[in-house]
């Protein structure tokens, strides 16, 4: 549990930087071993952590395994008890793949060594229930739910449209019509307690998801649909919600949520002050015990990364010129329109996807239980909308953070892989083939058993199952 803040060189010339020795400062950002952390301590947190990552995992596998290919040797109880492991295996991965990525979005409880040029572990349980991640990993446990419920609910409306085992398909649509409806509750709600926390931790994300060029009167309004104009930094039309953004930002009627210019004009200030903390960094490298520089870094150490920005445009940060400072400044925001745009078809397929989880769950309660064809098609054309829901999702959460891979602490362009391109290319493209694989067999079978039903279950009580002639 010790990130390691990287920090190749970033000169403009790329071939150059290939090449050239790096200085004092960059090559220690990645190449010295950590000698202020107590050895023992930090040894039992990596290992601590790495059999709760294989614990998780071996359980989640195992246990898939035999959820499949138990079904006929395991007894009910022994099924389910499987099928909950299964479970708590799964959502324990999902547990600590969030707790990092909450750490990535929102790094508490470790600070940086000047030393050792790493950020270090001071605090493991503020990482645990960083609230960032807590948010995160509720929100995307909730989001699975959604994703299958709506699975189910689609494969039943199908069986119900083709008139196939339609007692079997009836009980399965009220099952992930119910839990679909809960599940998508949970989602909009705790999606809303991430937007609290993205609020306090993460104002840029906020203004730009929201397209907010300068700050409102408190509490702010949200924008419903707006058409972002980036070149002029305005909205050229707009619709909005009185007060909405201020309460789900901030929960409260009197505090602000800055706007996009308003958190450059911050940025700048801590920009020119990170140029001043490498400068003091640089020093300390070189004369450790030189008191000026010390004295100078911890004033200006909380804007490091700040500073480290400007290495994308030229080795050495102090030689800055205001077109420079004034280009790391922009960087600081994302694109206004990806976000705007990405929020919306999430939050608009939540909310679809709730009413017809609604509307579903209510046409099991009256009469036959037998819900109309026109919901039953909605259904079947939904079957696709959680995962593209998801997909955006992290397009605002990871896009949403740029130029930063750990926020405000190592920007994005510091962390690239220093590999050569083919070793890039050919493992990237190992990954794509892998998953692709995997994806096309998922496909496969999916399709296979959803066409086959229940009658694959073989248990003589519905439609489409194999004949067995007796001998």
């Amino acid at each position: 549990m010790e990130p390691t803040t990287q920090s190749p060189a970033a000169p403009p010339d790329q071939a150059e930087s290939r090449t050239r020795p790096l200085p004092s400062t960059e090559r220690d950002f990645h190449s010295r071993p950590s000698r202020a952390a107590t050895p023992g301590f930090r040894i039992a947190i990596i290992i601590g952590v790495i059999v709760l990552l294989l614990v998780a995992f071996f359980l989640e596998s195992t246990m898939i395994g035999l959820f499949f290919f138990g079904w006929d040797r395991l007894s009910r109880t022994q099924h389910l008890l499987v099928t909950l492991l299964m479970a708590i295996g799964t959502n324990l991965s999902a547990l600590w793949i969030l707790i990092a990525n909450g750490w990535m979005q929102n790094p508490v409880g470790a600070r940086f060594n000047d030393q050792t040029m790493r950020m270090e572990l001071v605090d493991f349980w503020a990482i645990l229930f960083n609230p960032d991640a807590q948010a995160k990993f509720v929100h995307t446990v909730s989001a699975g739910y959604v994703t299958g419920a709506m699975f189910v609910l689609s494969v039943s409306a199908w069986y119900l449209l083709k008139g196939r085992d339609v007692e079997f398909a009836k009980r399965s649509f009220r099952v992930a019509s119910a839990f679909g409806l809960a599940s998508a509750l949970s989602v909009i709600v705790l999606g809303d307690e991430s937007g609290y926390t993205v609020g306090e931790a993460q104002q840029t994300k906020m203004a730009a998801l929201e397209a907010m060029w300068q700050t409102r009167p408190a509490p702010a309004s949200l924008t419903l649909i707006a058409w972002p104009n980036e070149a002029q930094a305005k909205n050229d039309w707009a619709i909005e919600i009185p007060w909405l953004l201020g309460l789900i930002g901030t929960r409260s009627i009197s505090k602000e949520i800055p706007g996009i210019e308003q958190i450059k004009q911050k940025n700048r200030t801590r920009i020119v002050s990170g140029i001043e903390a490498v400068k003091a960094l640089e020093a300390l490298r070189q004369q450790p015990q030189d008191a000026t520089a010390r004295e100078l870094f911890e004033r200006h150490k909380a804007d490091l990364g700040f500073g480290l920005l400007l290495k994308r445009y030229l080795a050495h940060v102090q030689d800055a010129t205001p077109e420079q400072v004034q280009r790391a400044v922009d960087s600081t925001v994302p694109r206004v329109a990806p976000m705007f745009w990405s929020f919306r078809v999430m939050v608009g397929l939540a909310f679809l996807m709730l009413a017809l989880f609604a509307l579903s769950f209510r046409s099991t309660l009256k009469g036959s239980g037998q819900p109309k064809p026109w919901l039953l098609k909605w259904a079947v054309w939904m079957l696709p909308a959680p995962w593209i829901a998801c997909e955006v999702g992290w397009v605002v959460a990871e896009y949403g953070r740029q130029p930063w891979t750990i926020y405000g602490v190592l920007p994005t362009y510091l962390s690239a892989s220093t590999l050569s391109v083919h070793s890039l290319y050919g493992s990237l493209a190992g990954f794509i083939g892998f998953y692709t694989a995997l994806l096309v067999v998922e496909m496969v079978l999916m399709v296979k058993f959803a066409r086959m039903g229940p009658g694959s279950l073989g248990t003589g009580r519905y439609d489409n199952e194999p004949v067995v002639h007796a001998t």
